[in-house]
């Protein structure tokens, strides 16, 4: 380091590393569904393109999440990916939920394996971006993912 320099050695290396590392989102998506393995299959997806993700195995869980993340100023969650069929709180309870909070806006995407033609239009009515059936197509819920948390 010579007398004219700012930054040591250290610091120097450690501005290389951080410039170096890929532009990753700073939002992350909430994927809730009671299946431990559907949830790890989203967040693998999700995660193979750069996009970090948060789980949660109920809707009470997803809840307690978002309530913790609005107390702070900057919430980081910008996506909701929720299945319908679950425990008490089921995936339309959490949409209405969500959409009474603070939190209205966030943009939610349903993934279910068991719904019908009632709960599609139920959903749709909540302003959701999109209602995916199961088993579901990666490459159309990537561009659906990506379009949402403004990724190109």
């Amino acid at each position: 380091m010579s007398d004219h320099d700012i930054l040591s050695d250290a610091e120097r290396e450690l501005l290389s590393s951080v410039m170096l590392e890929p532009d990753l989102p700073l939002q992350r998506v909430l994927i809730v569904d009671d299946d431990k393995d559907a949830r790890e299959l989203l967040s693998e997806i999700l995660a193979l393109e750069g996009i970090r993700c948060l789980t949660a195995a109920s809707g009470e869980a997803a809840l307690k999440i978002l309530v913790a993340e609005a107390e702070i100023k900057k919430p980081s969650i910008g996506l909701l990916i929720t299945d319908l069929r679950m425990g008490h709180v089921d995936g339309l309870d959490l949409i209405r939920r969500i959409r009474e909070s603070v939190r209205a806006a966030l943009p939610i995407i349903i993934v279910s394996g068991d719904a019908d033609v009632k709960d599609a239009i139920a959903a749709m009515h909540m302003s959701v971006v999109d209602f995916l059936l199961k088993p579901i197509d990666a490459s159309h819920l990537l561009a659906l993912v990506k379009r949402e948390l403004g990724i190109k």
